[in-house]
């Protein structure tokens, strides 16, 4: 079936603004890219518009899906958890729902956010690290939704370690990174995917020259693997990947 890669993120915007460049790169080598979306995004600061939150969540939507066009990603799915609330959802049962799309998709490596919200520290975004971890290790569990298809076990889990957007936040731990990514090739689409987002054009203006004043690449850290991996910095996102 060849590299497959899923990302899964939070709200429209996020596919592109934190892991456009991977997901462009991936689709220039032919693999299979899969967004898994938790929310509409209705309850944005920016709102393009739209006169109620459901009229933005159906434009966010849209906008989503122009994005992942642009990306080349070869699924989508937007699901129905409510904006801004994710941290009073249960994280069992949104981590059973990526299990499925895991074991059904067969992703070799999976990205999300780190569980300290990444880029804005947005809450949803911490909720959805913390799903995609447990989905990460239940998916190939048979205790774990043993319902939900056929077991499989992604083989690596990076988490978005971009730093630039929070500049007085110090980092964790200092680089090198397990995963750096040039997107300068890719980069045109990553901006052309953000602004597919119109709603979102107010934040376009504050991130793409940021964007521009840093060196243009995507930084993961290795969260969970399924093999020993070496203590380096790799440049491909599929490296060592066993194809099945």
């Amino acid at each position: 079936m060849g590299p497959r890669l899923m990302c899964v993120v939070a709200h429209p915007d996020d596919e592109c603004v934190g892991f456009g460049g991977a997901l462009a790169l991936a689709n220039e080598r032919g693999a299979q890219t899969s967004v898994i979306c938790l929310t509409d995004g209705q309850a944005a600061t920016n709102r393009g518009d739209s006169s109620s939150a459901a009229e933005l969540g159906a434009m966010r939507r849209a906008e989503f899906a122009a994005s992942c066009k642009v990306l080349g990603t070869t699924e989508h799915e937007l699901l129905d958890y409510q904006d801004a609330q994710l941290e009073f959802a249960s994280v069992s049962e949104m981590a059973g729902k990526l299990v499925g799309h895991m074991r059904r998709f067969r992703p070799q490596i999976v990205i999300t956010f780190s569980g300290d919200g990444g880029m804005n520290t947005h809450p949803d975004h911490s909720m959805v690290s913390f799903a995609t971890t447990a989905a990460f290790h239940w998916a190939g569990s048979p205790k774990r939704f043993p319902a939900l298809g056929e077991l499989y076990r992604p083989q690596r889990l990076y988490y978005l370690s971009t730093q630039y957007f929070l500049p007085e936040r110090l980092a964790p731990l200092p680089p090198p990174w397990s995963l750096s990514l040039d997107i300068g090739g890719v980069f045109v689409r990553k901006l052309e995917a953000f602004r597919a987002h119109s709603s979102q054009a107010p934040l376009i203006k504050i991130v793409e020259p940021l964007w521009r004043s840093h060196p243009l690449q995507e930084v993961y850290t290795l969260a969970a693997a399924t093999e020993p991996q070496s203590a380096h910095t790799s440049t491909d996102l599929f490296e060592g990947i066993v194809v099945d």
